[in-house]
């Protein structure tokens, strides 16, 4: 089902080990409440977010908000472990970690069971069998009720896939007007520019075919052509960031309608995550389903174009 996603990762104060406050909480009820308004009822959390803290203050919202938990759809990630072991970063996706790790959202967000598992990235280590192992013991207890991945191959989803009984849902992955390598990958075959991008050609193909929605993070380009203060502006992106708001005026949209209904018209089905904490944006992203639809095939393409700076081979 092709949706907007509400990205927690913002929620929960600092990076930091020190504990989030009320006015944490505040924030994320009046986050939820924004992407309830503007029609989202899936929110996208992961163990490591705020180390930890992202899914604290979400599950402090779910107690307070009788009946909520009814009303929307959780999924969550596994897989990475920072600052621990000596290590900055690391990748852990053992029978033991999943299982560890799952049960330990499971008590900080309040729930019994989250919608959706995400393994977060590709654990060089991991033994498919033992995936497979902890995926089955998990939805068997009723923890977890479908199972996607992130930052992966269509090879690396199919090896996976072979080992599990359970299909392979989702896909997330970066992918923006800004950040644009999924869809450079379809048509720079047999082009010398197709060096410039390292996203694995045919991982697009694969979901489309085998039904996995693709998840778009990072999808408002993180206000590129929305208004931010870009880090090293470039005649691309002002020029970008001018369309945007001139296809907003020409549709009655807002920038960020335009820039997600640009991913959601792609025939991939793509679901778009928003990350921002801000509840103006938040609402501003209710007609993405709209503009996406009022793009013209040349409204797209000129996007596309402009984005990268020069014309498609």
């Amino acid at each position: 089902m092709q949706e907007v996603i509400y990205g927690c990762m913002g929620l929960g104060g600092s990076w930091s080990d020190e504990p989030h406050g009320d006015d944490h909480v505040d924030q994320a009820a009046a986050a939820v409440q924004a992407a309830l308004d503007a029609g989202i009822t899936l929110f996208d959390h992961a163990d490591i977010y705020r180390n930890g803290k992202s899914e604290a203050v979400f599950g402090e919202v779910l107690a307070a908000t009788p009946g909520l938990r009814e009303r929307i759809r959780l999924q969550t990630k596994c897989g990475i472990r920072l600052n621990e072991r000596g290590l900055q970063t690391h990748y852990d996706l053992s029978r033991e970690a999943i299982l560890e790790r799952v049960n330990g959202s499971l008590e900080r967000l309040r729930t019994d069971y989250v919608d959706v598992l995400l393994l977060h990235r590709p654990d060089p280590l991991a033994d498919p069998v033992e995936v497979a192992a902890a995926v089955g013991q998990l939805m068997a207890e009723g923890k977890v009720r479908q199972l996607g991945v992130s930052n992966m191959s269509a090879a690396q989803i199919d090896l996976l896939q072979d080992r599990l009984e359970t299909p392979v849902v989702a896909n997330q992955l970066e992918m923006s007007l800004l950040k644009r390598a999924w869809l450079e990958s379809q048509v720079l075959v047999n082009h010398p520019e197709h060096l410039d991008y390292s996203f694995p050609h045919g991982t697009l193909e694969y979901c489309m075919r085998h039904n996995i929605t693709l998840q778009a993070y990072g999808a408002l380009a993180r206000g590129a052509y929305t208004g931010a203060e870009p880090e090293s502006p470039t005649p691309a992106g002002a020029a970008t960031a001018g369309l945007v708001a001139e296809l907003a005026e020409t549709y009655g949209a807002t920038g960020e309608a335009i820039l997600l209904g640009w991913l959601m018209k792609h025939p991939a089905g793509i679901a778009p995550v928003i990350g921002t904490a801000s509840s103006a944006r938040i609402r501003a992203c209710a007609g993405a389903g709209q503009a996406a639809q009022d793009l013209t095939r040349a409204d797209w393409y000129k996007l596309w174009v402009t984005a990268r700076g020069s014309n498609i081979p």
